[in-house]
């Protein structure tokens, strides 16, 4: 099912180069492919979301129907198809499957709405079974389901090689909690120092590119007074957070990489985003896409790392129309569009700032068209 996280409402609202086979068809050569699953909508909201990526080039996500119920997918290396149900998934509106990361052993992680809105996690093997589980705590309070509903229950949005998921809760009380689960089952929960108790308040753990193999993760915390602050978890579960510079209206991680280092994006006091960089040791660089709008809701995302050493994300041109960019070592900034994303506010290439990444450079996420539908897309390096 779709999640939105909090930081793209308050601010936005709104790759894996493989040792490809030989024997793949030839649209892989395609710096950008898009793609619709079987059964998706067409209508605005519906379409295709995809979000993690593996190192086979195998991605995993969700669609939306004609009648907005969610249902996962797996789209194989050679463009085919299989759609999933998670056991106990709602069959209702805005109810179902979401299917948010994949890793190297094709095991998904991902979450599902049951027929009263109380989101729980599960992980489907490769071979099609799954096991479902919730993060001790976790509430069951039921919901109301929608587009960009907030639900108590178990929430996962990454798992790494070893088997490690990643993710958050929302207890009973509307509170907030990161959670690490290893493969035995244990979990861990992750609450930043200085994460606030009230509702909608507490940390949270950044989805698709927030956790690396050794398990350090990164994500946002909402303090006591609603302002928000990044963290970092090394795999020891040392938690330090930090401020970007000039970070007025927040800090949001999104990407740490495998030697520790994270990318996220900061509001400034006019409400513009800006990107940066922060070392293991705290060291932190900010910057734009040079194309990016400088009005509130405008400006540049940072959101994940390419084995080259660059970085990439998304940006909000003085359009409000989104776009895909990667940041080379030297600085230097490349966009891309997905064809047939859409050039009107709230449209195109991007959106939202989600993607999945592999190990060798291949991007996967979400273009939205001109009548507001979405369609998943894959950029080779």
């Amino acid at each position: 099912m779709k999640r939105i996280s909090i930081l793209l409402l308050v601010v936005f609202t709104c790759f894996v180069l493989v040792a490809w086979p030989q024997s793949q068809p030839q649209w892989w050569q395609h710096k950008i492919i898009t793609f619709d699953v079987p059964g998706a909508g067409r209508a605005a909201g519906q379409g295709t979301y995809a979000n993690g990526i593996n190192t086979a080039g195998e991605i995993t996500g969700f669609y939306i129907d004609s009648n907005n119920r969610y249902h996962a997918f797996l789209r194989h290396a050679d463009g085919t198809f299989t759609r999933f149900e998670a056991p106990g998934a709602g069959t209702d509106t805005w109810q179902g499957t979401g299917g948010w990361a994949i890793n190297s052993a094709d095991t998904i992680a991902g979450d599902f709405d049951d027929s009263t809105c109380v989101k729980h996690g599960y992980m489907r093997e490769p071979d099609g079974t799954f096991t479902t589980f919730e993060a001790p705590g976790a509430g069951d309070i039921p919901g109301t389901c929608g587009w960009l509903g907030f639900l108590q229950g178990t929430d996962p949005g990454n798992i790494n090689a070893a088997g490690v998921i990643e993710g958050l809760m929302m207890d009973t009380n509307n509170v907030f909690h990161a959670f690490l689960r290893d493969p035995d089952g244990t979990f861990t929960i992750v609450d930043a120092p200085g994460a606030g108790t009230g509702a909608y308040q507490g940390t949270l753990a950044a989805a698709e590119t927030g956790l690396n193999s050794a398990s350090a993760m990164t994500g946002p915390y909402i303090d006591a007074n609603n302002a928000w602050h990044g963290y970092v978890r090394d795999p020891e579960g040392n938690i330090t957070t930090f401020d970007a510079p000039g970070a007025s209206q927040g800090t949001y991680p999104w990407g740490i990489n495998e030697v520790g280092k994270t990318i996220g994006q900061y509001a400034d006091a006019n409400g513009v985003s800006h990107a940066f960089l922060r070392s293991r040791e705290g060291k932190i660089l900010t910057f734009d896409d040079p194309k990016a709008g400088t009005d509130a809701g405008q400006g540049t995302i940072g959101v994940f790392f390419l084995p080259s050493g660059g970085v990439g994300g998304a940006y909000v041109d003085a359009r409000n129309v989104s776009h895909g960019f990667v940041r080379d070592t030297q600085g230097r900034f490349t966009t891309f569009d997905a064809p047939g994303a859409g050039t009107g506010a709230g449209q195109g290439t991007a959106v939202g700032g989600f993607f999945g990444v592999n190990s060798a450079g291949l991007v996967t996420g979400w273009s939205v068209d001109a009548k507001g539908a979405y369609h998943g897309f894959v950029r080779f390096p």
